[in-house]
């Protein structure tokens, strides 16, 4: 909670630097209103606590309402949250918390649309580290409350051997064999580019290949040469268009960076209504 609330409040210094001379200049010191956030596209939820803490943070006077969840499946017109209090503060901090909200809401909605694609299949949605410098945490909650599932979260907690990996250690074998080495009782995955190397990968027997760039077919003729011990992620060009395809193939996740690396905000309005002079 202390490192949100030290980022809720940078983002709204950022954007309020010493005042909001705008709502200084126009409402009235003791006004009051009501402001209601208002979801204008089809989507998911993610972030609702993380707005909620944007007001509350700014002005603890101001009421807040969470009328939906994070994971909520909402539709265009749906109420979101009410927030009632002073309006110069409703002004003030309105922007931070729809950016918040709307950012997270629309990597949630991005994850849930991948998702239900491939949702007669045993396969998953995953993320990557792809993900806004200082919103990574978020971000992969944001994944989570889409219905999909976390990748690892920093360098720390897994090993993924990948091609500069590989080429620094001289072979897969031999970067696999460092890390066994090493003492790592970590989780290990190995990055494929070509079904040689996933022949190679397989015989040192990590937790986990990884599939970069390849095709739908050379998906799947990986998938008859990994055993089901090992688990098996497809990367690259997976899309709205091809991921029911790869999914199709018997792969165990489909690793997706684009859920937070372009995912478009999930369109959201917060109105103020009922404004009340002092």
């Amino acid at each position: 909670m202390e490192q949100l609330d030290t980022l809720i409040r940078q983002s709204l210094q950022e954007d309020m630097a010493a005042q909001d001379v705008t709502a200084l200049a126009c409402v009235d010191e003791g006004s009051s209103a009501t402001a209601r956030l208002y979801v204008k596209a089809e989507g998911v939820l993610s972030g609702i606590a993380v707005a909620a803490r944007c007001f509350a943070l700014h002005d603890h006077r101001l009421d807040v309402q969470c009328l939906k969840d994070d994971g909520d499946h909402v539709q265009a017109g749906d109420l979101v949250m009410l927030v009632s209090g002073s309006t110069r503060s409703l002004l003030a901090a309105e922007r931070t918390a729809l950016n918040f909200l709307q950012r997270l809401s629309g990597i949630a909605t991005a994850t849930w649309q991948l998702v239900r694609l491939i949702a007669d299949t045993d396969c998953c949605i995953t993320d990557t580290r792809k993900t806004t410098p200082g919103l990574r945490h978020l971000e992969k909650q944001a994944v989570l409350h889409g219905g999909g599932v976390n990748h690892r979260m920093d360098l720390a907690q897994a090993v993924l051997i990948k091609e500069n990996h590989i080429a620094a250690c001289g072979s897969i074998t031999d970067a696999v064999h460092a890390c066994y080495a090493a003492g790592h009782e970590l989780f290990i995955e190995v990055e494929c580019e070509t079904l040689a190397q996933v022949e190679e990968a397989v015989a040192v027997a990590p937790d986990m290949i990884l599939l970069d760039n390849m095709d739908v077919a050379t998906v799947a003729k990986a998938r008859a040469m990994v055993p089901p011990s090992i688990l098996l992620e497809a990367s690259g060009n997976i899309s709205h268009q091809t991921a029911a395809a790869y999914a199709a193939t018997g792969v165990d996740r489909l690793a997706v960076g684009a859920i937070t690396h372009s995912a478009p905000a999930l369109d959201l309005s917060l109105l103020i209504e009922h404004a009340r002079a002092a």
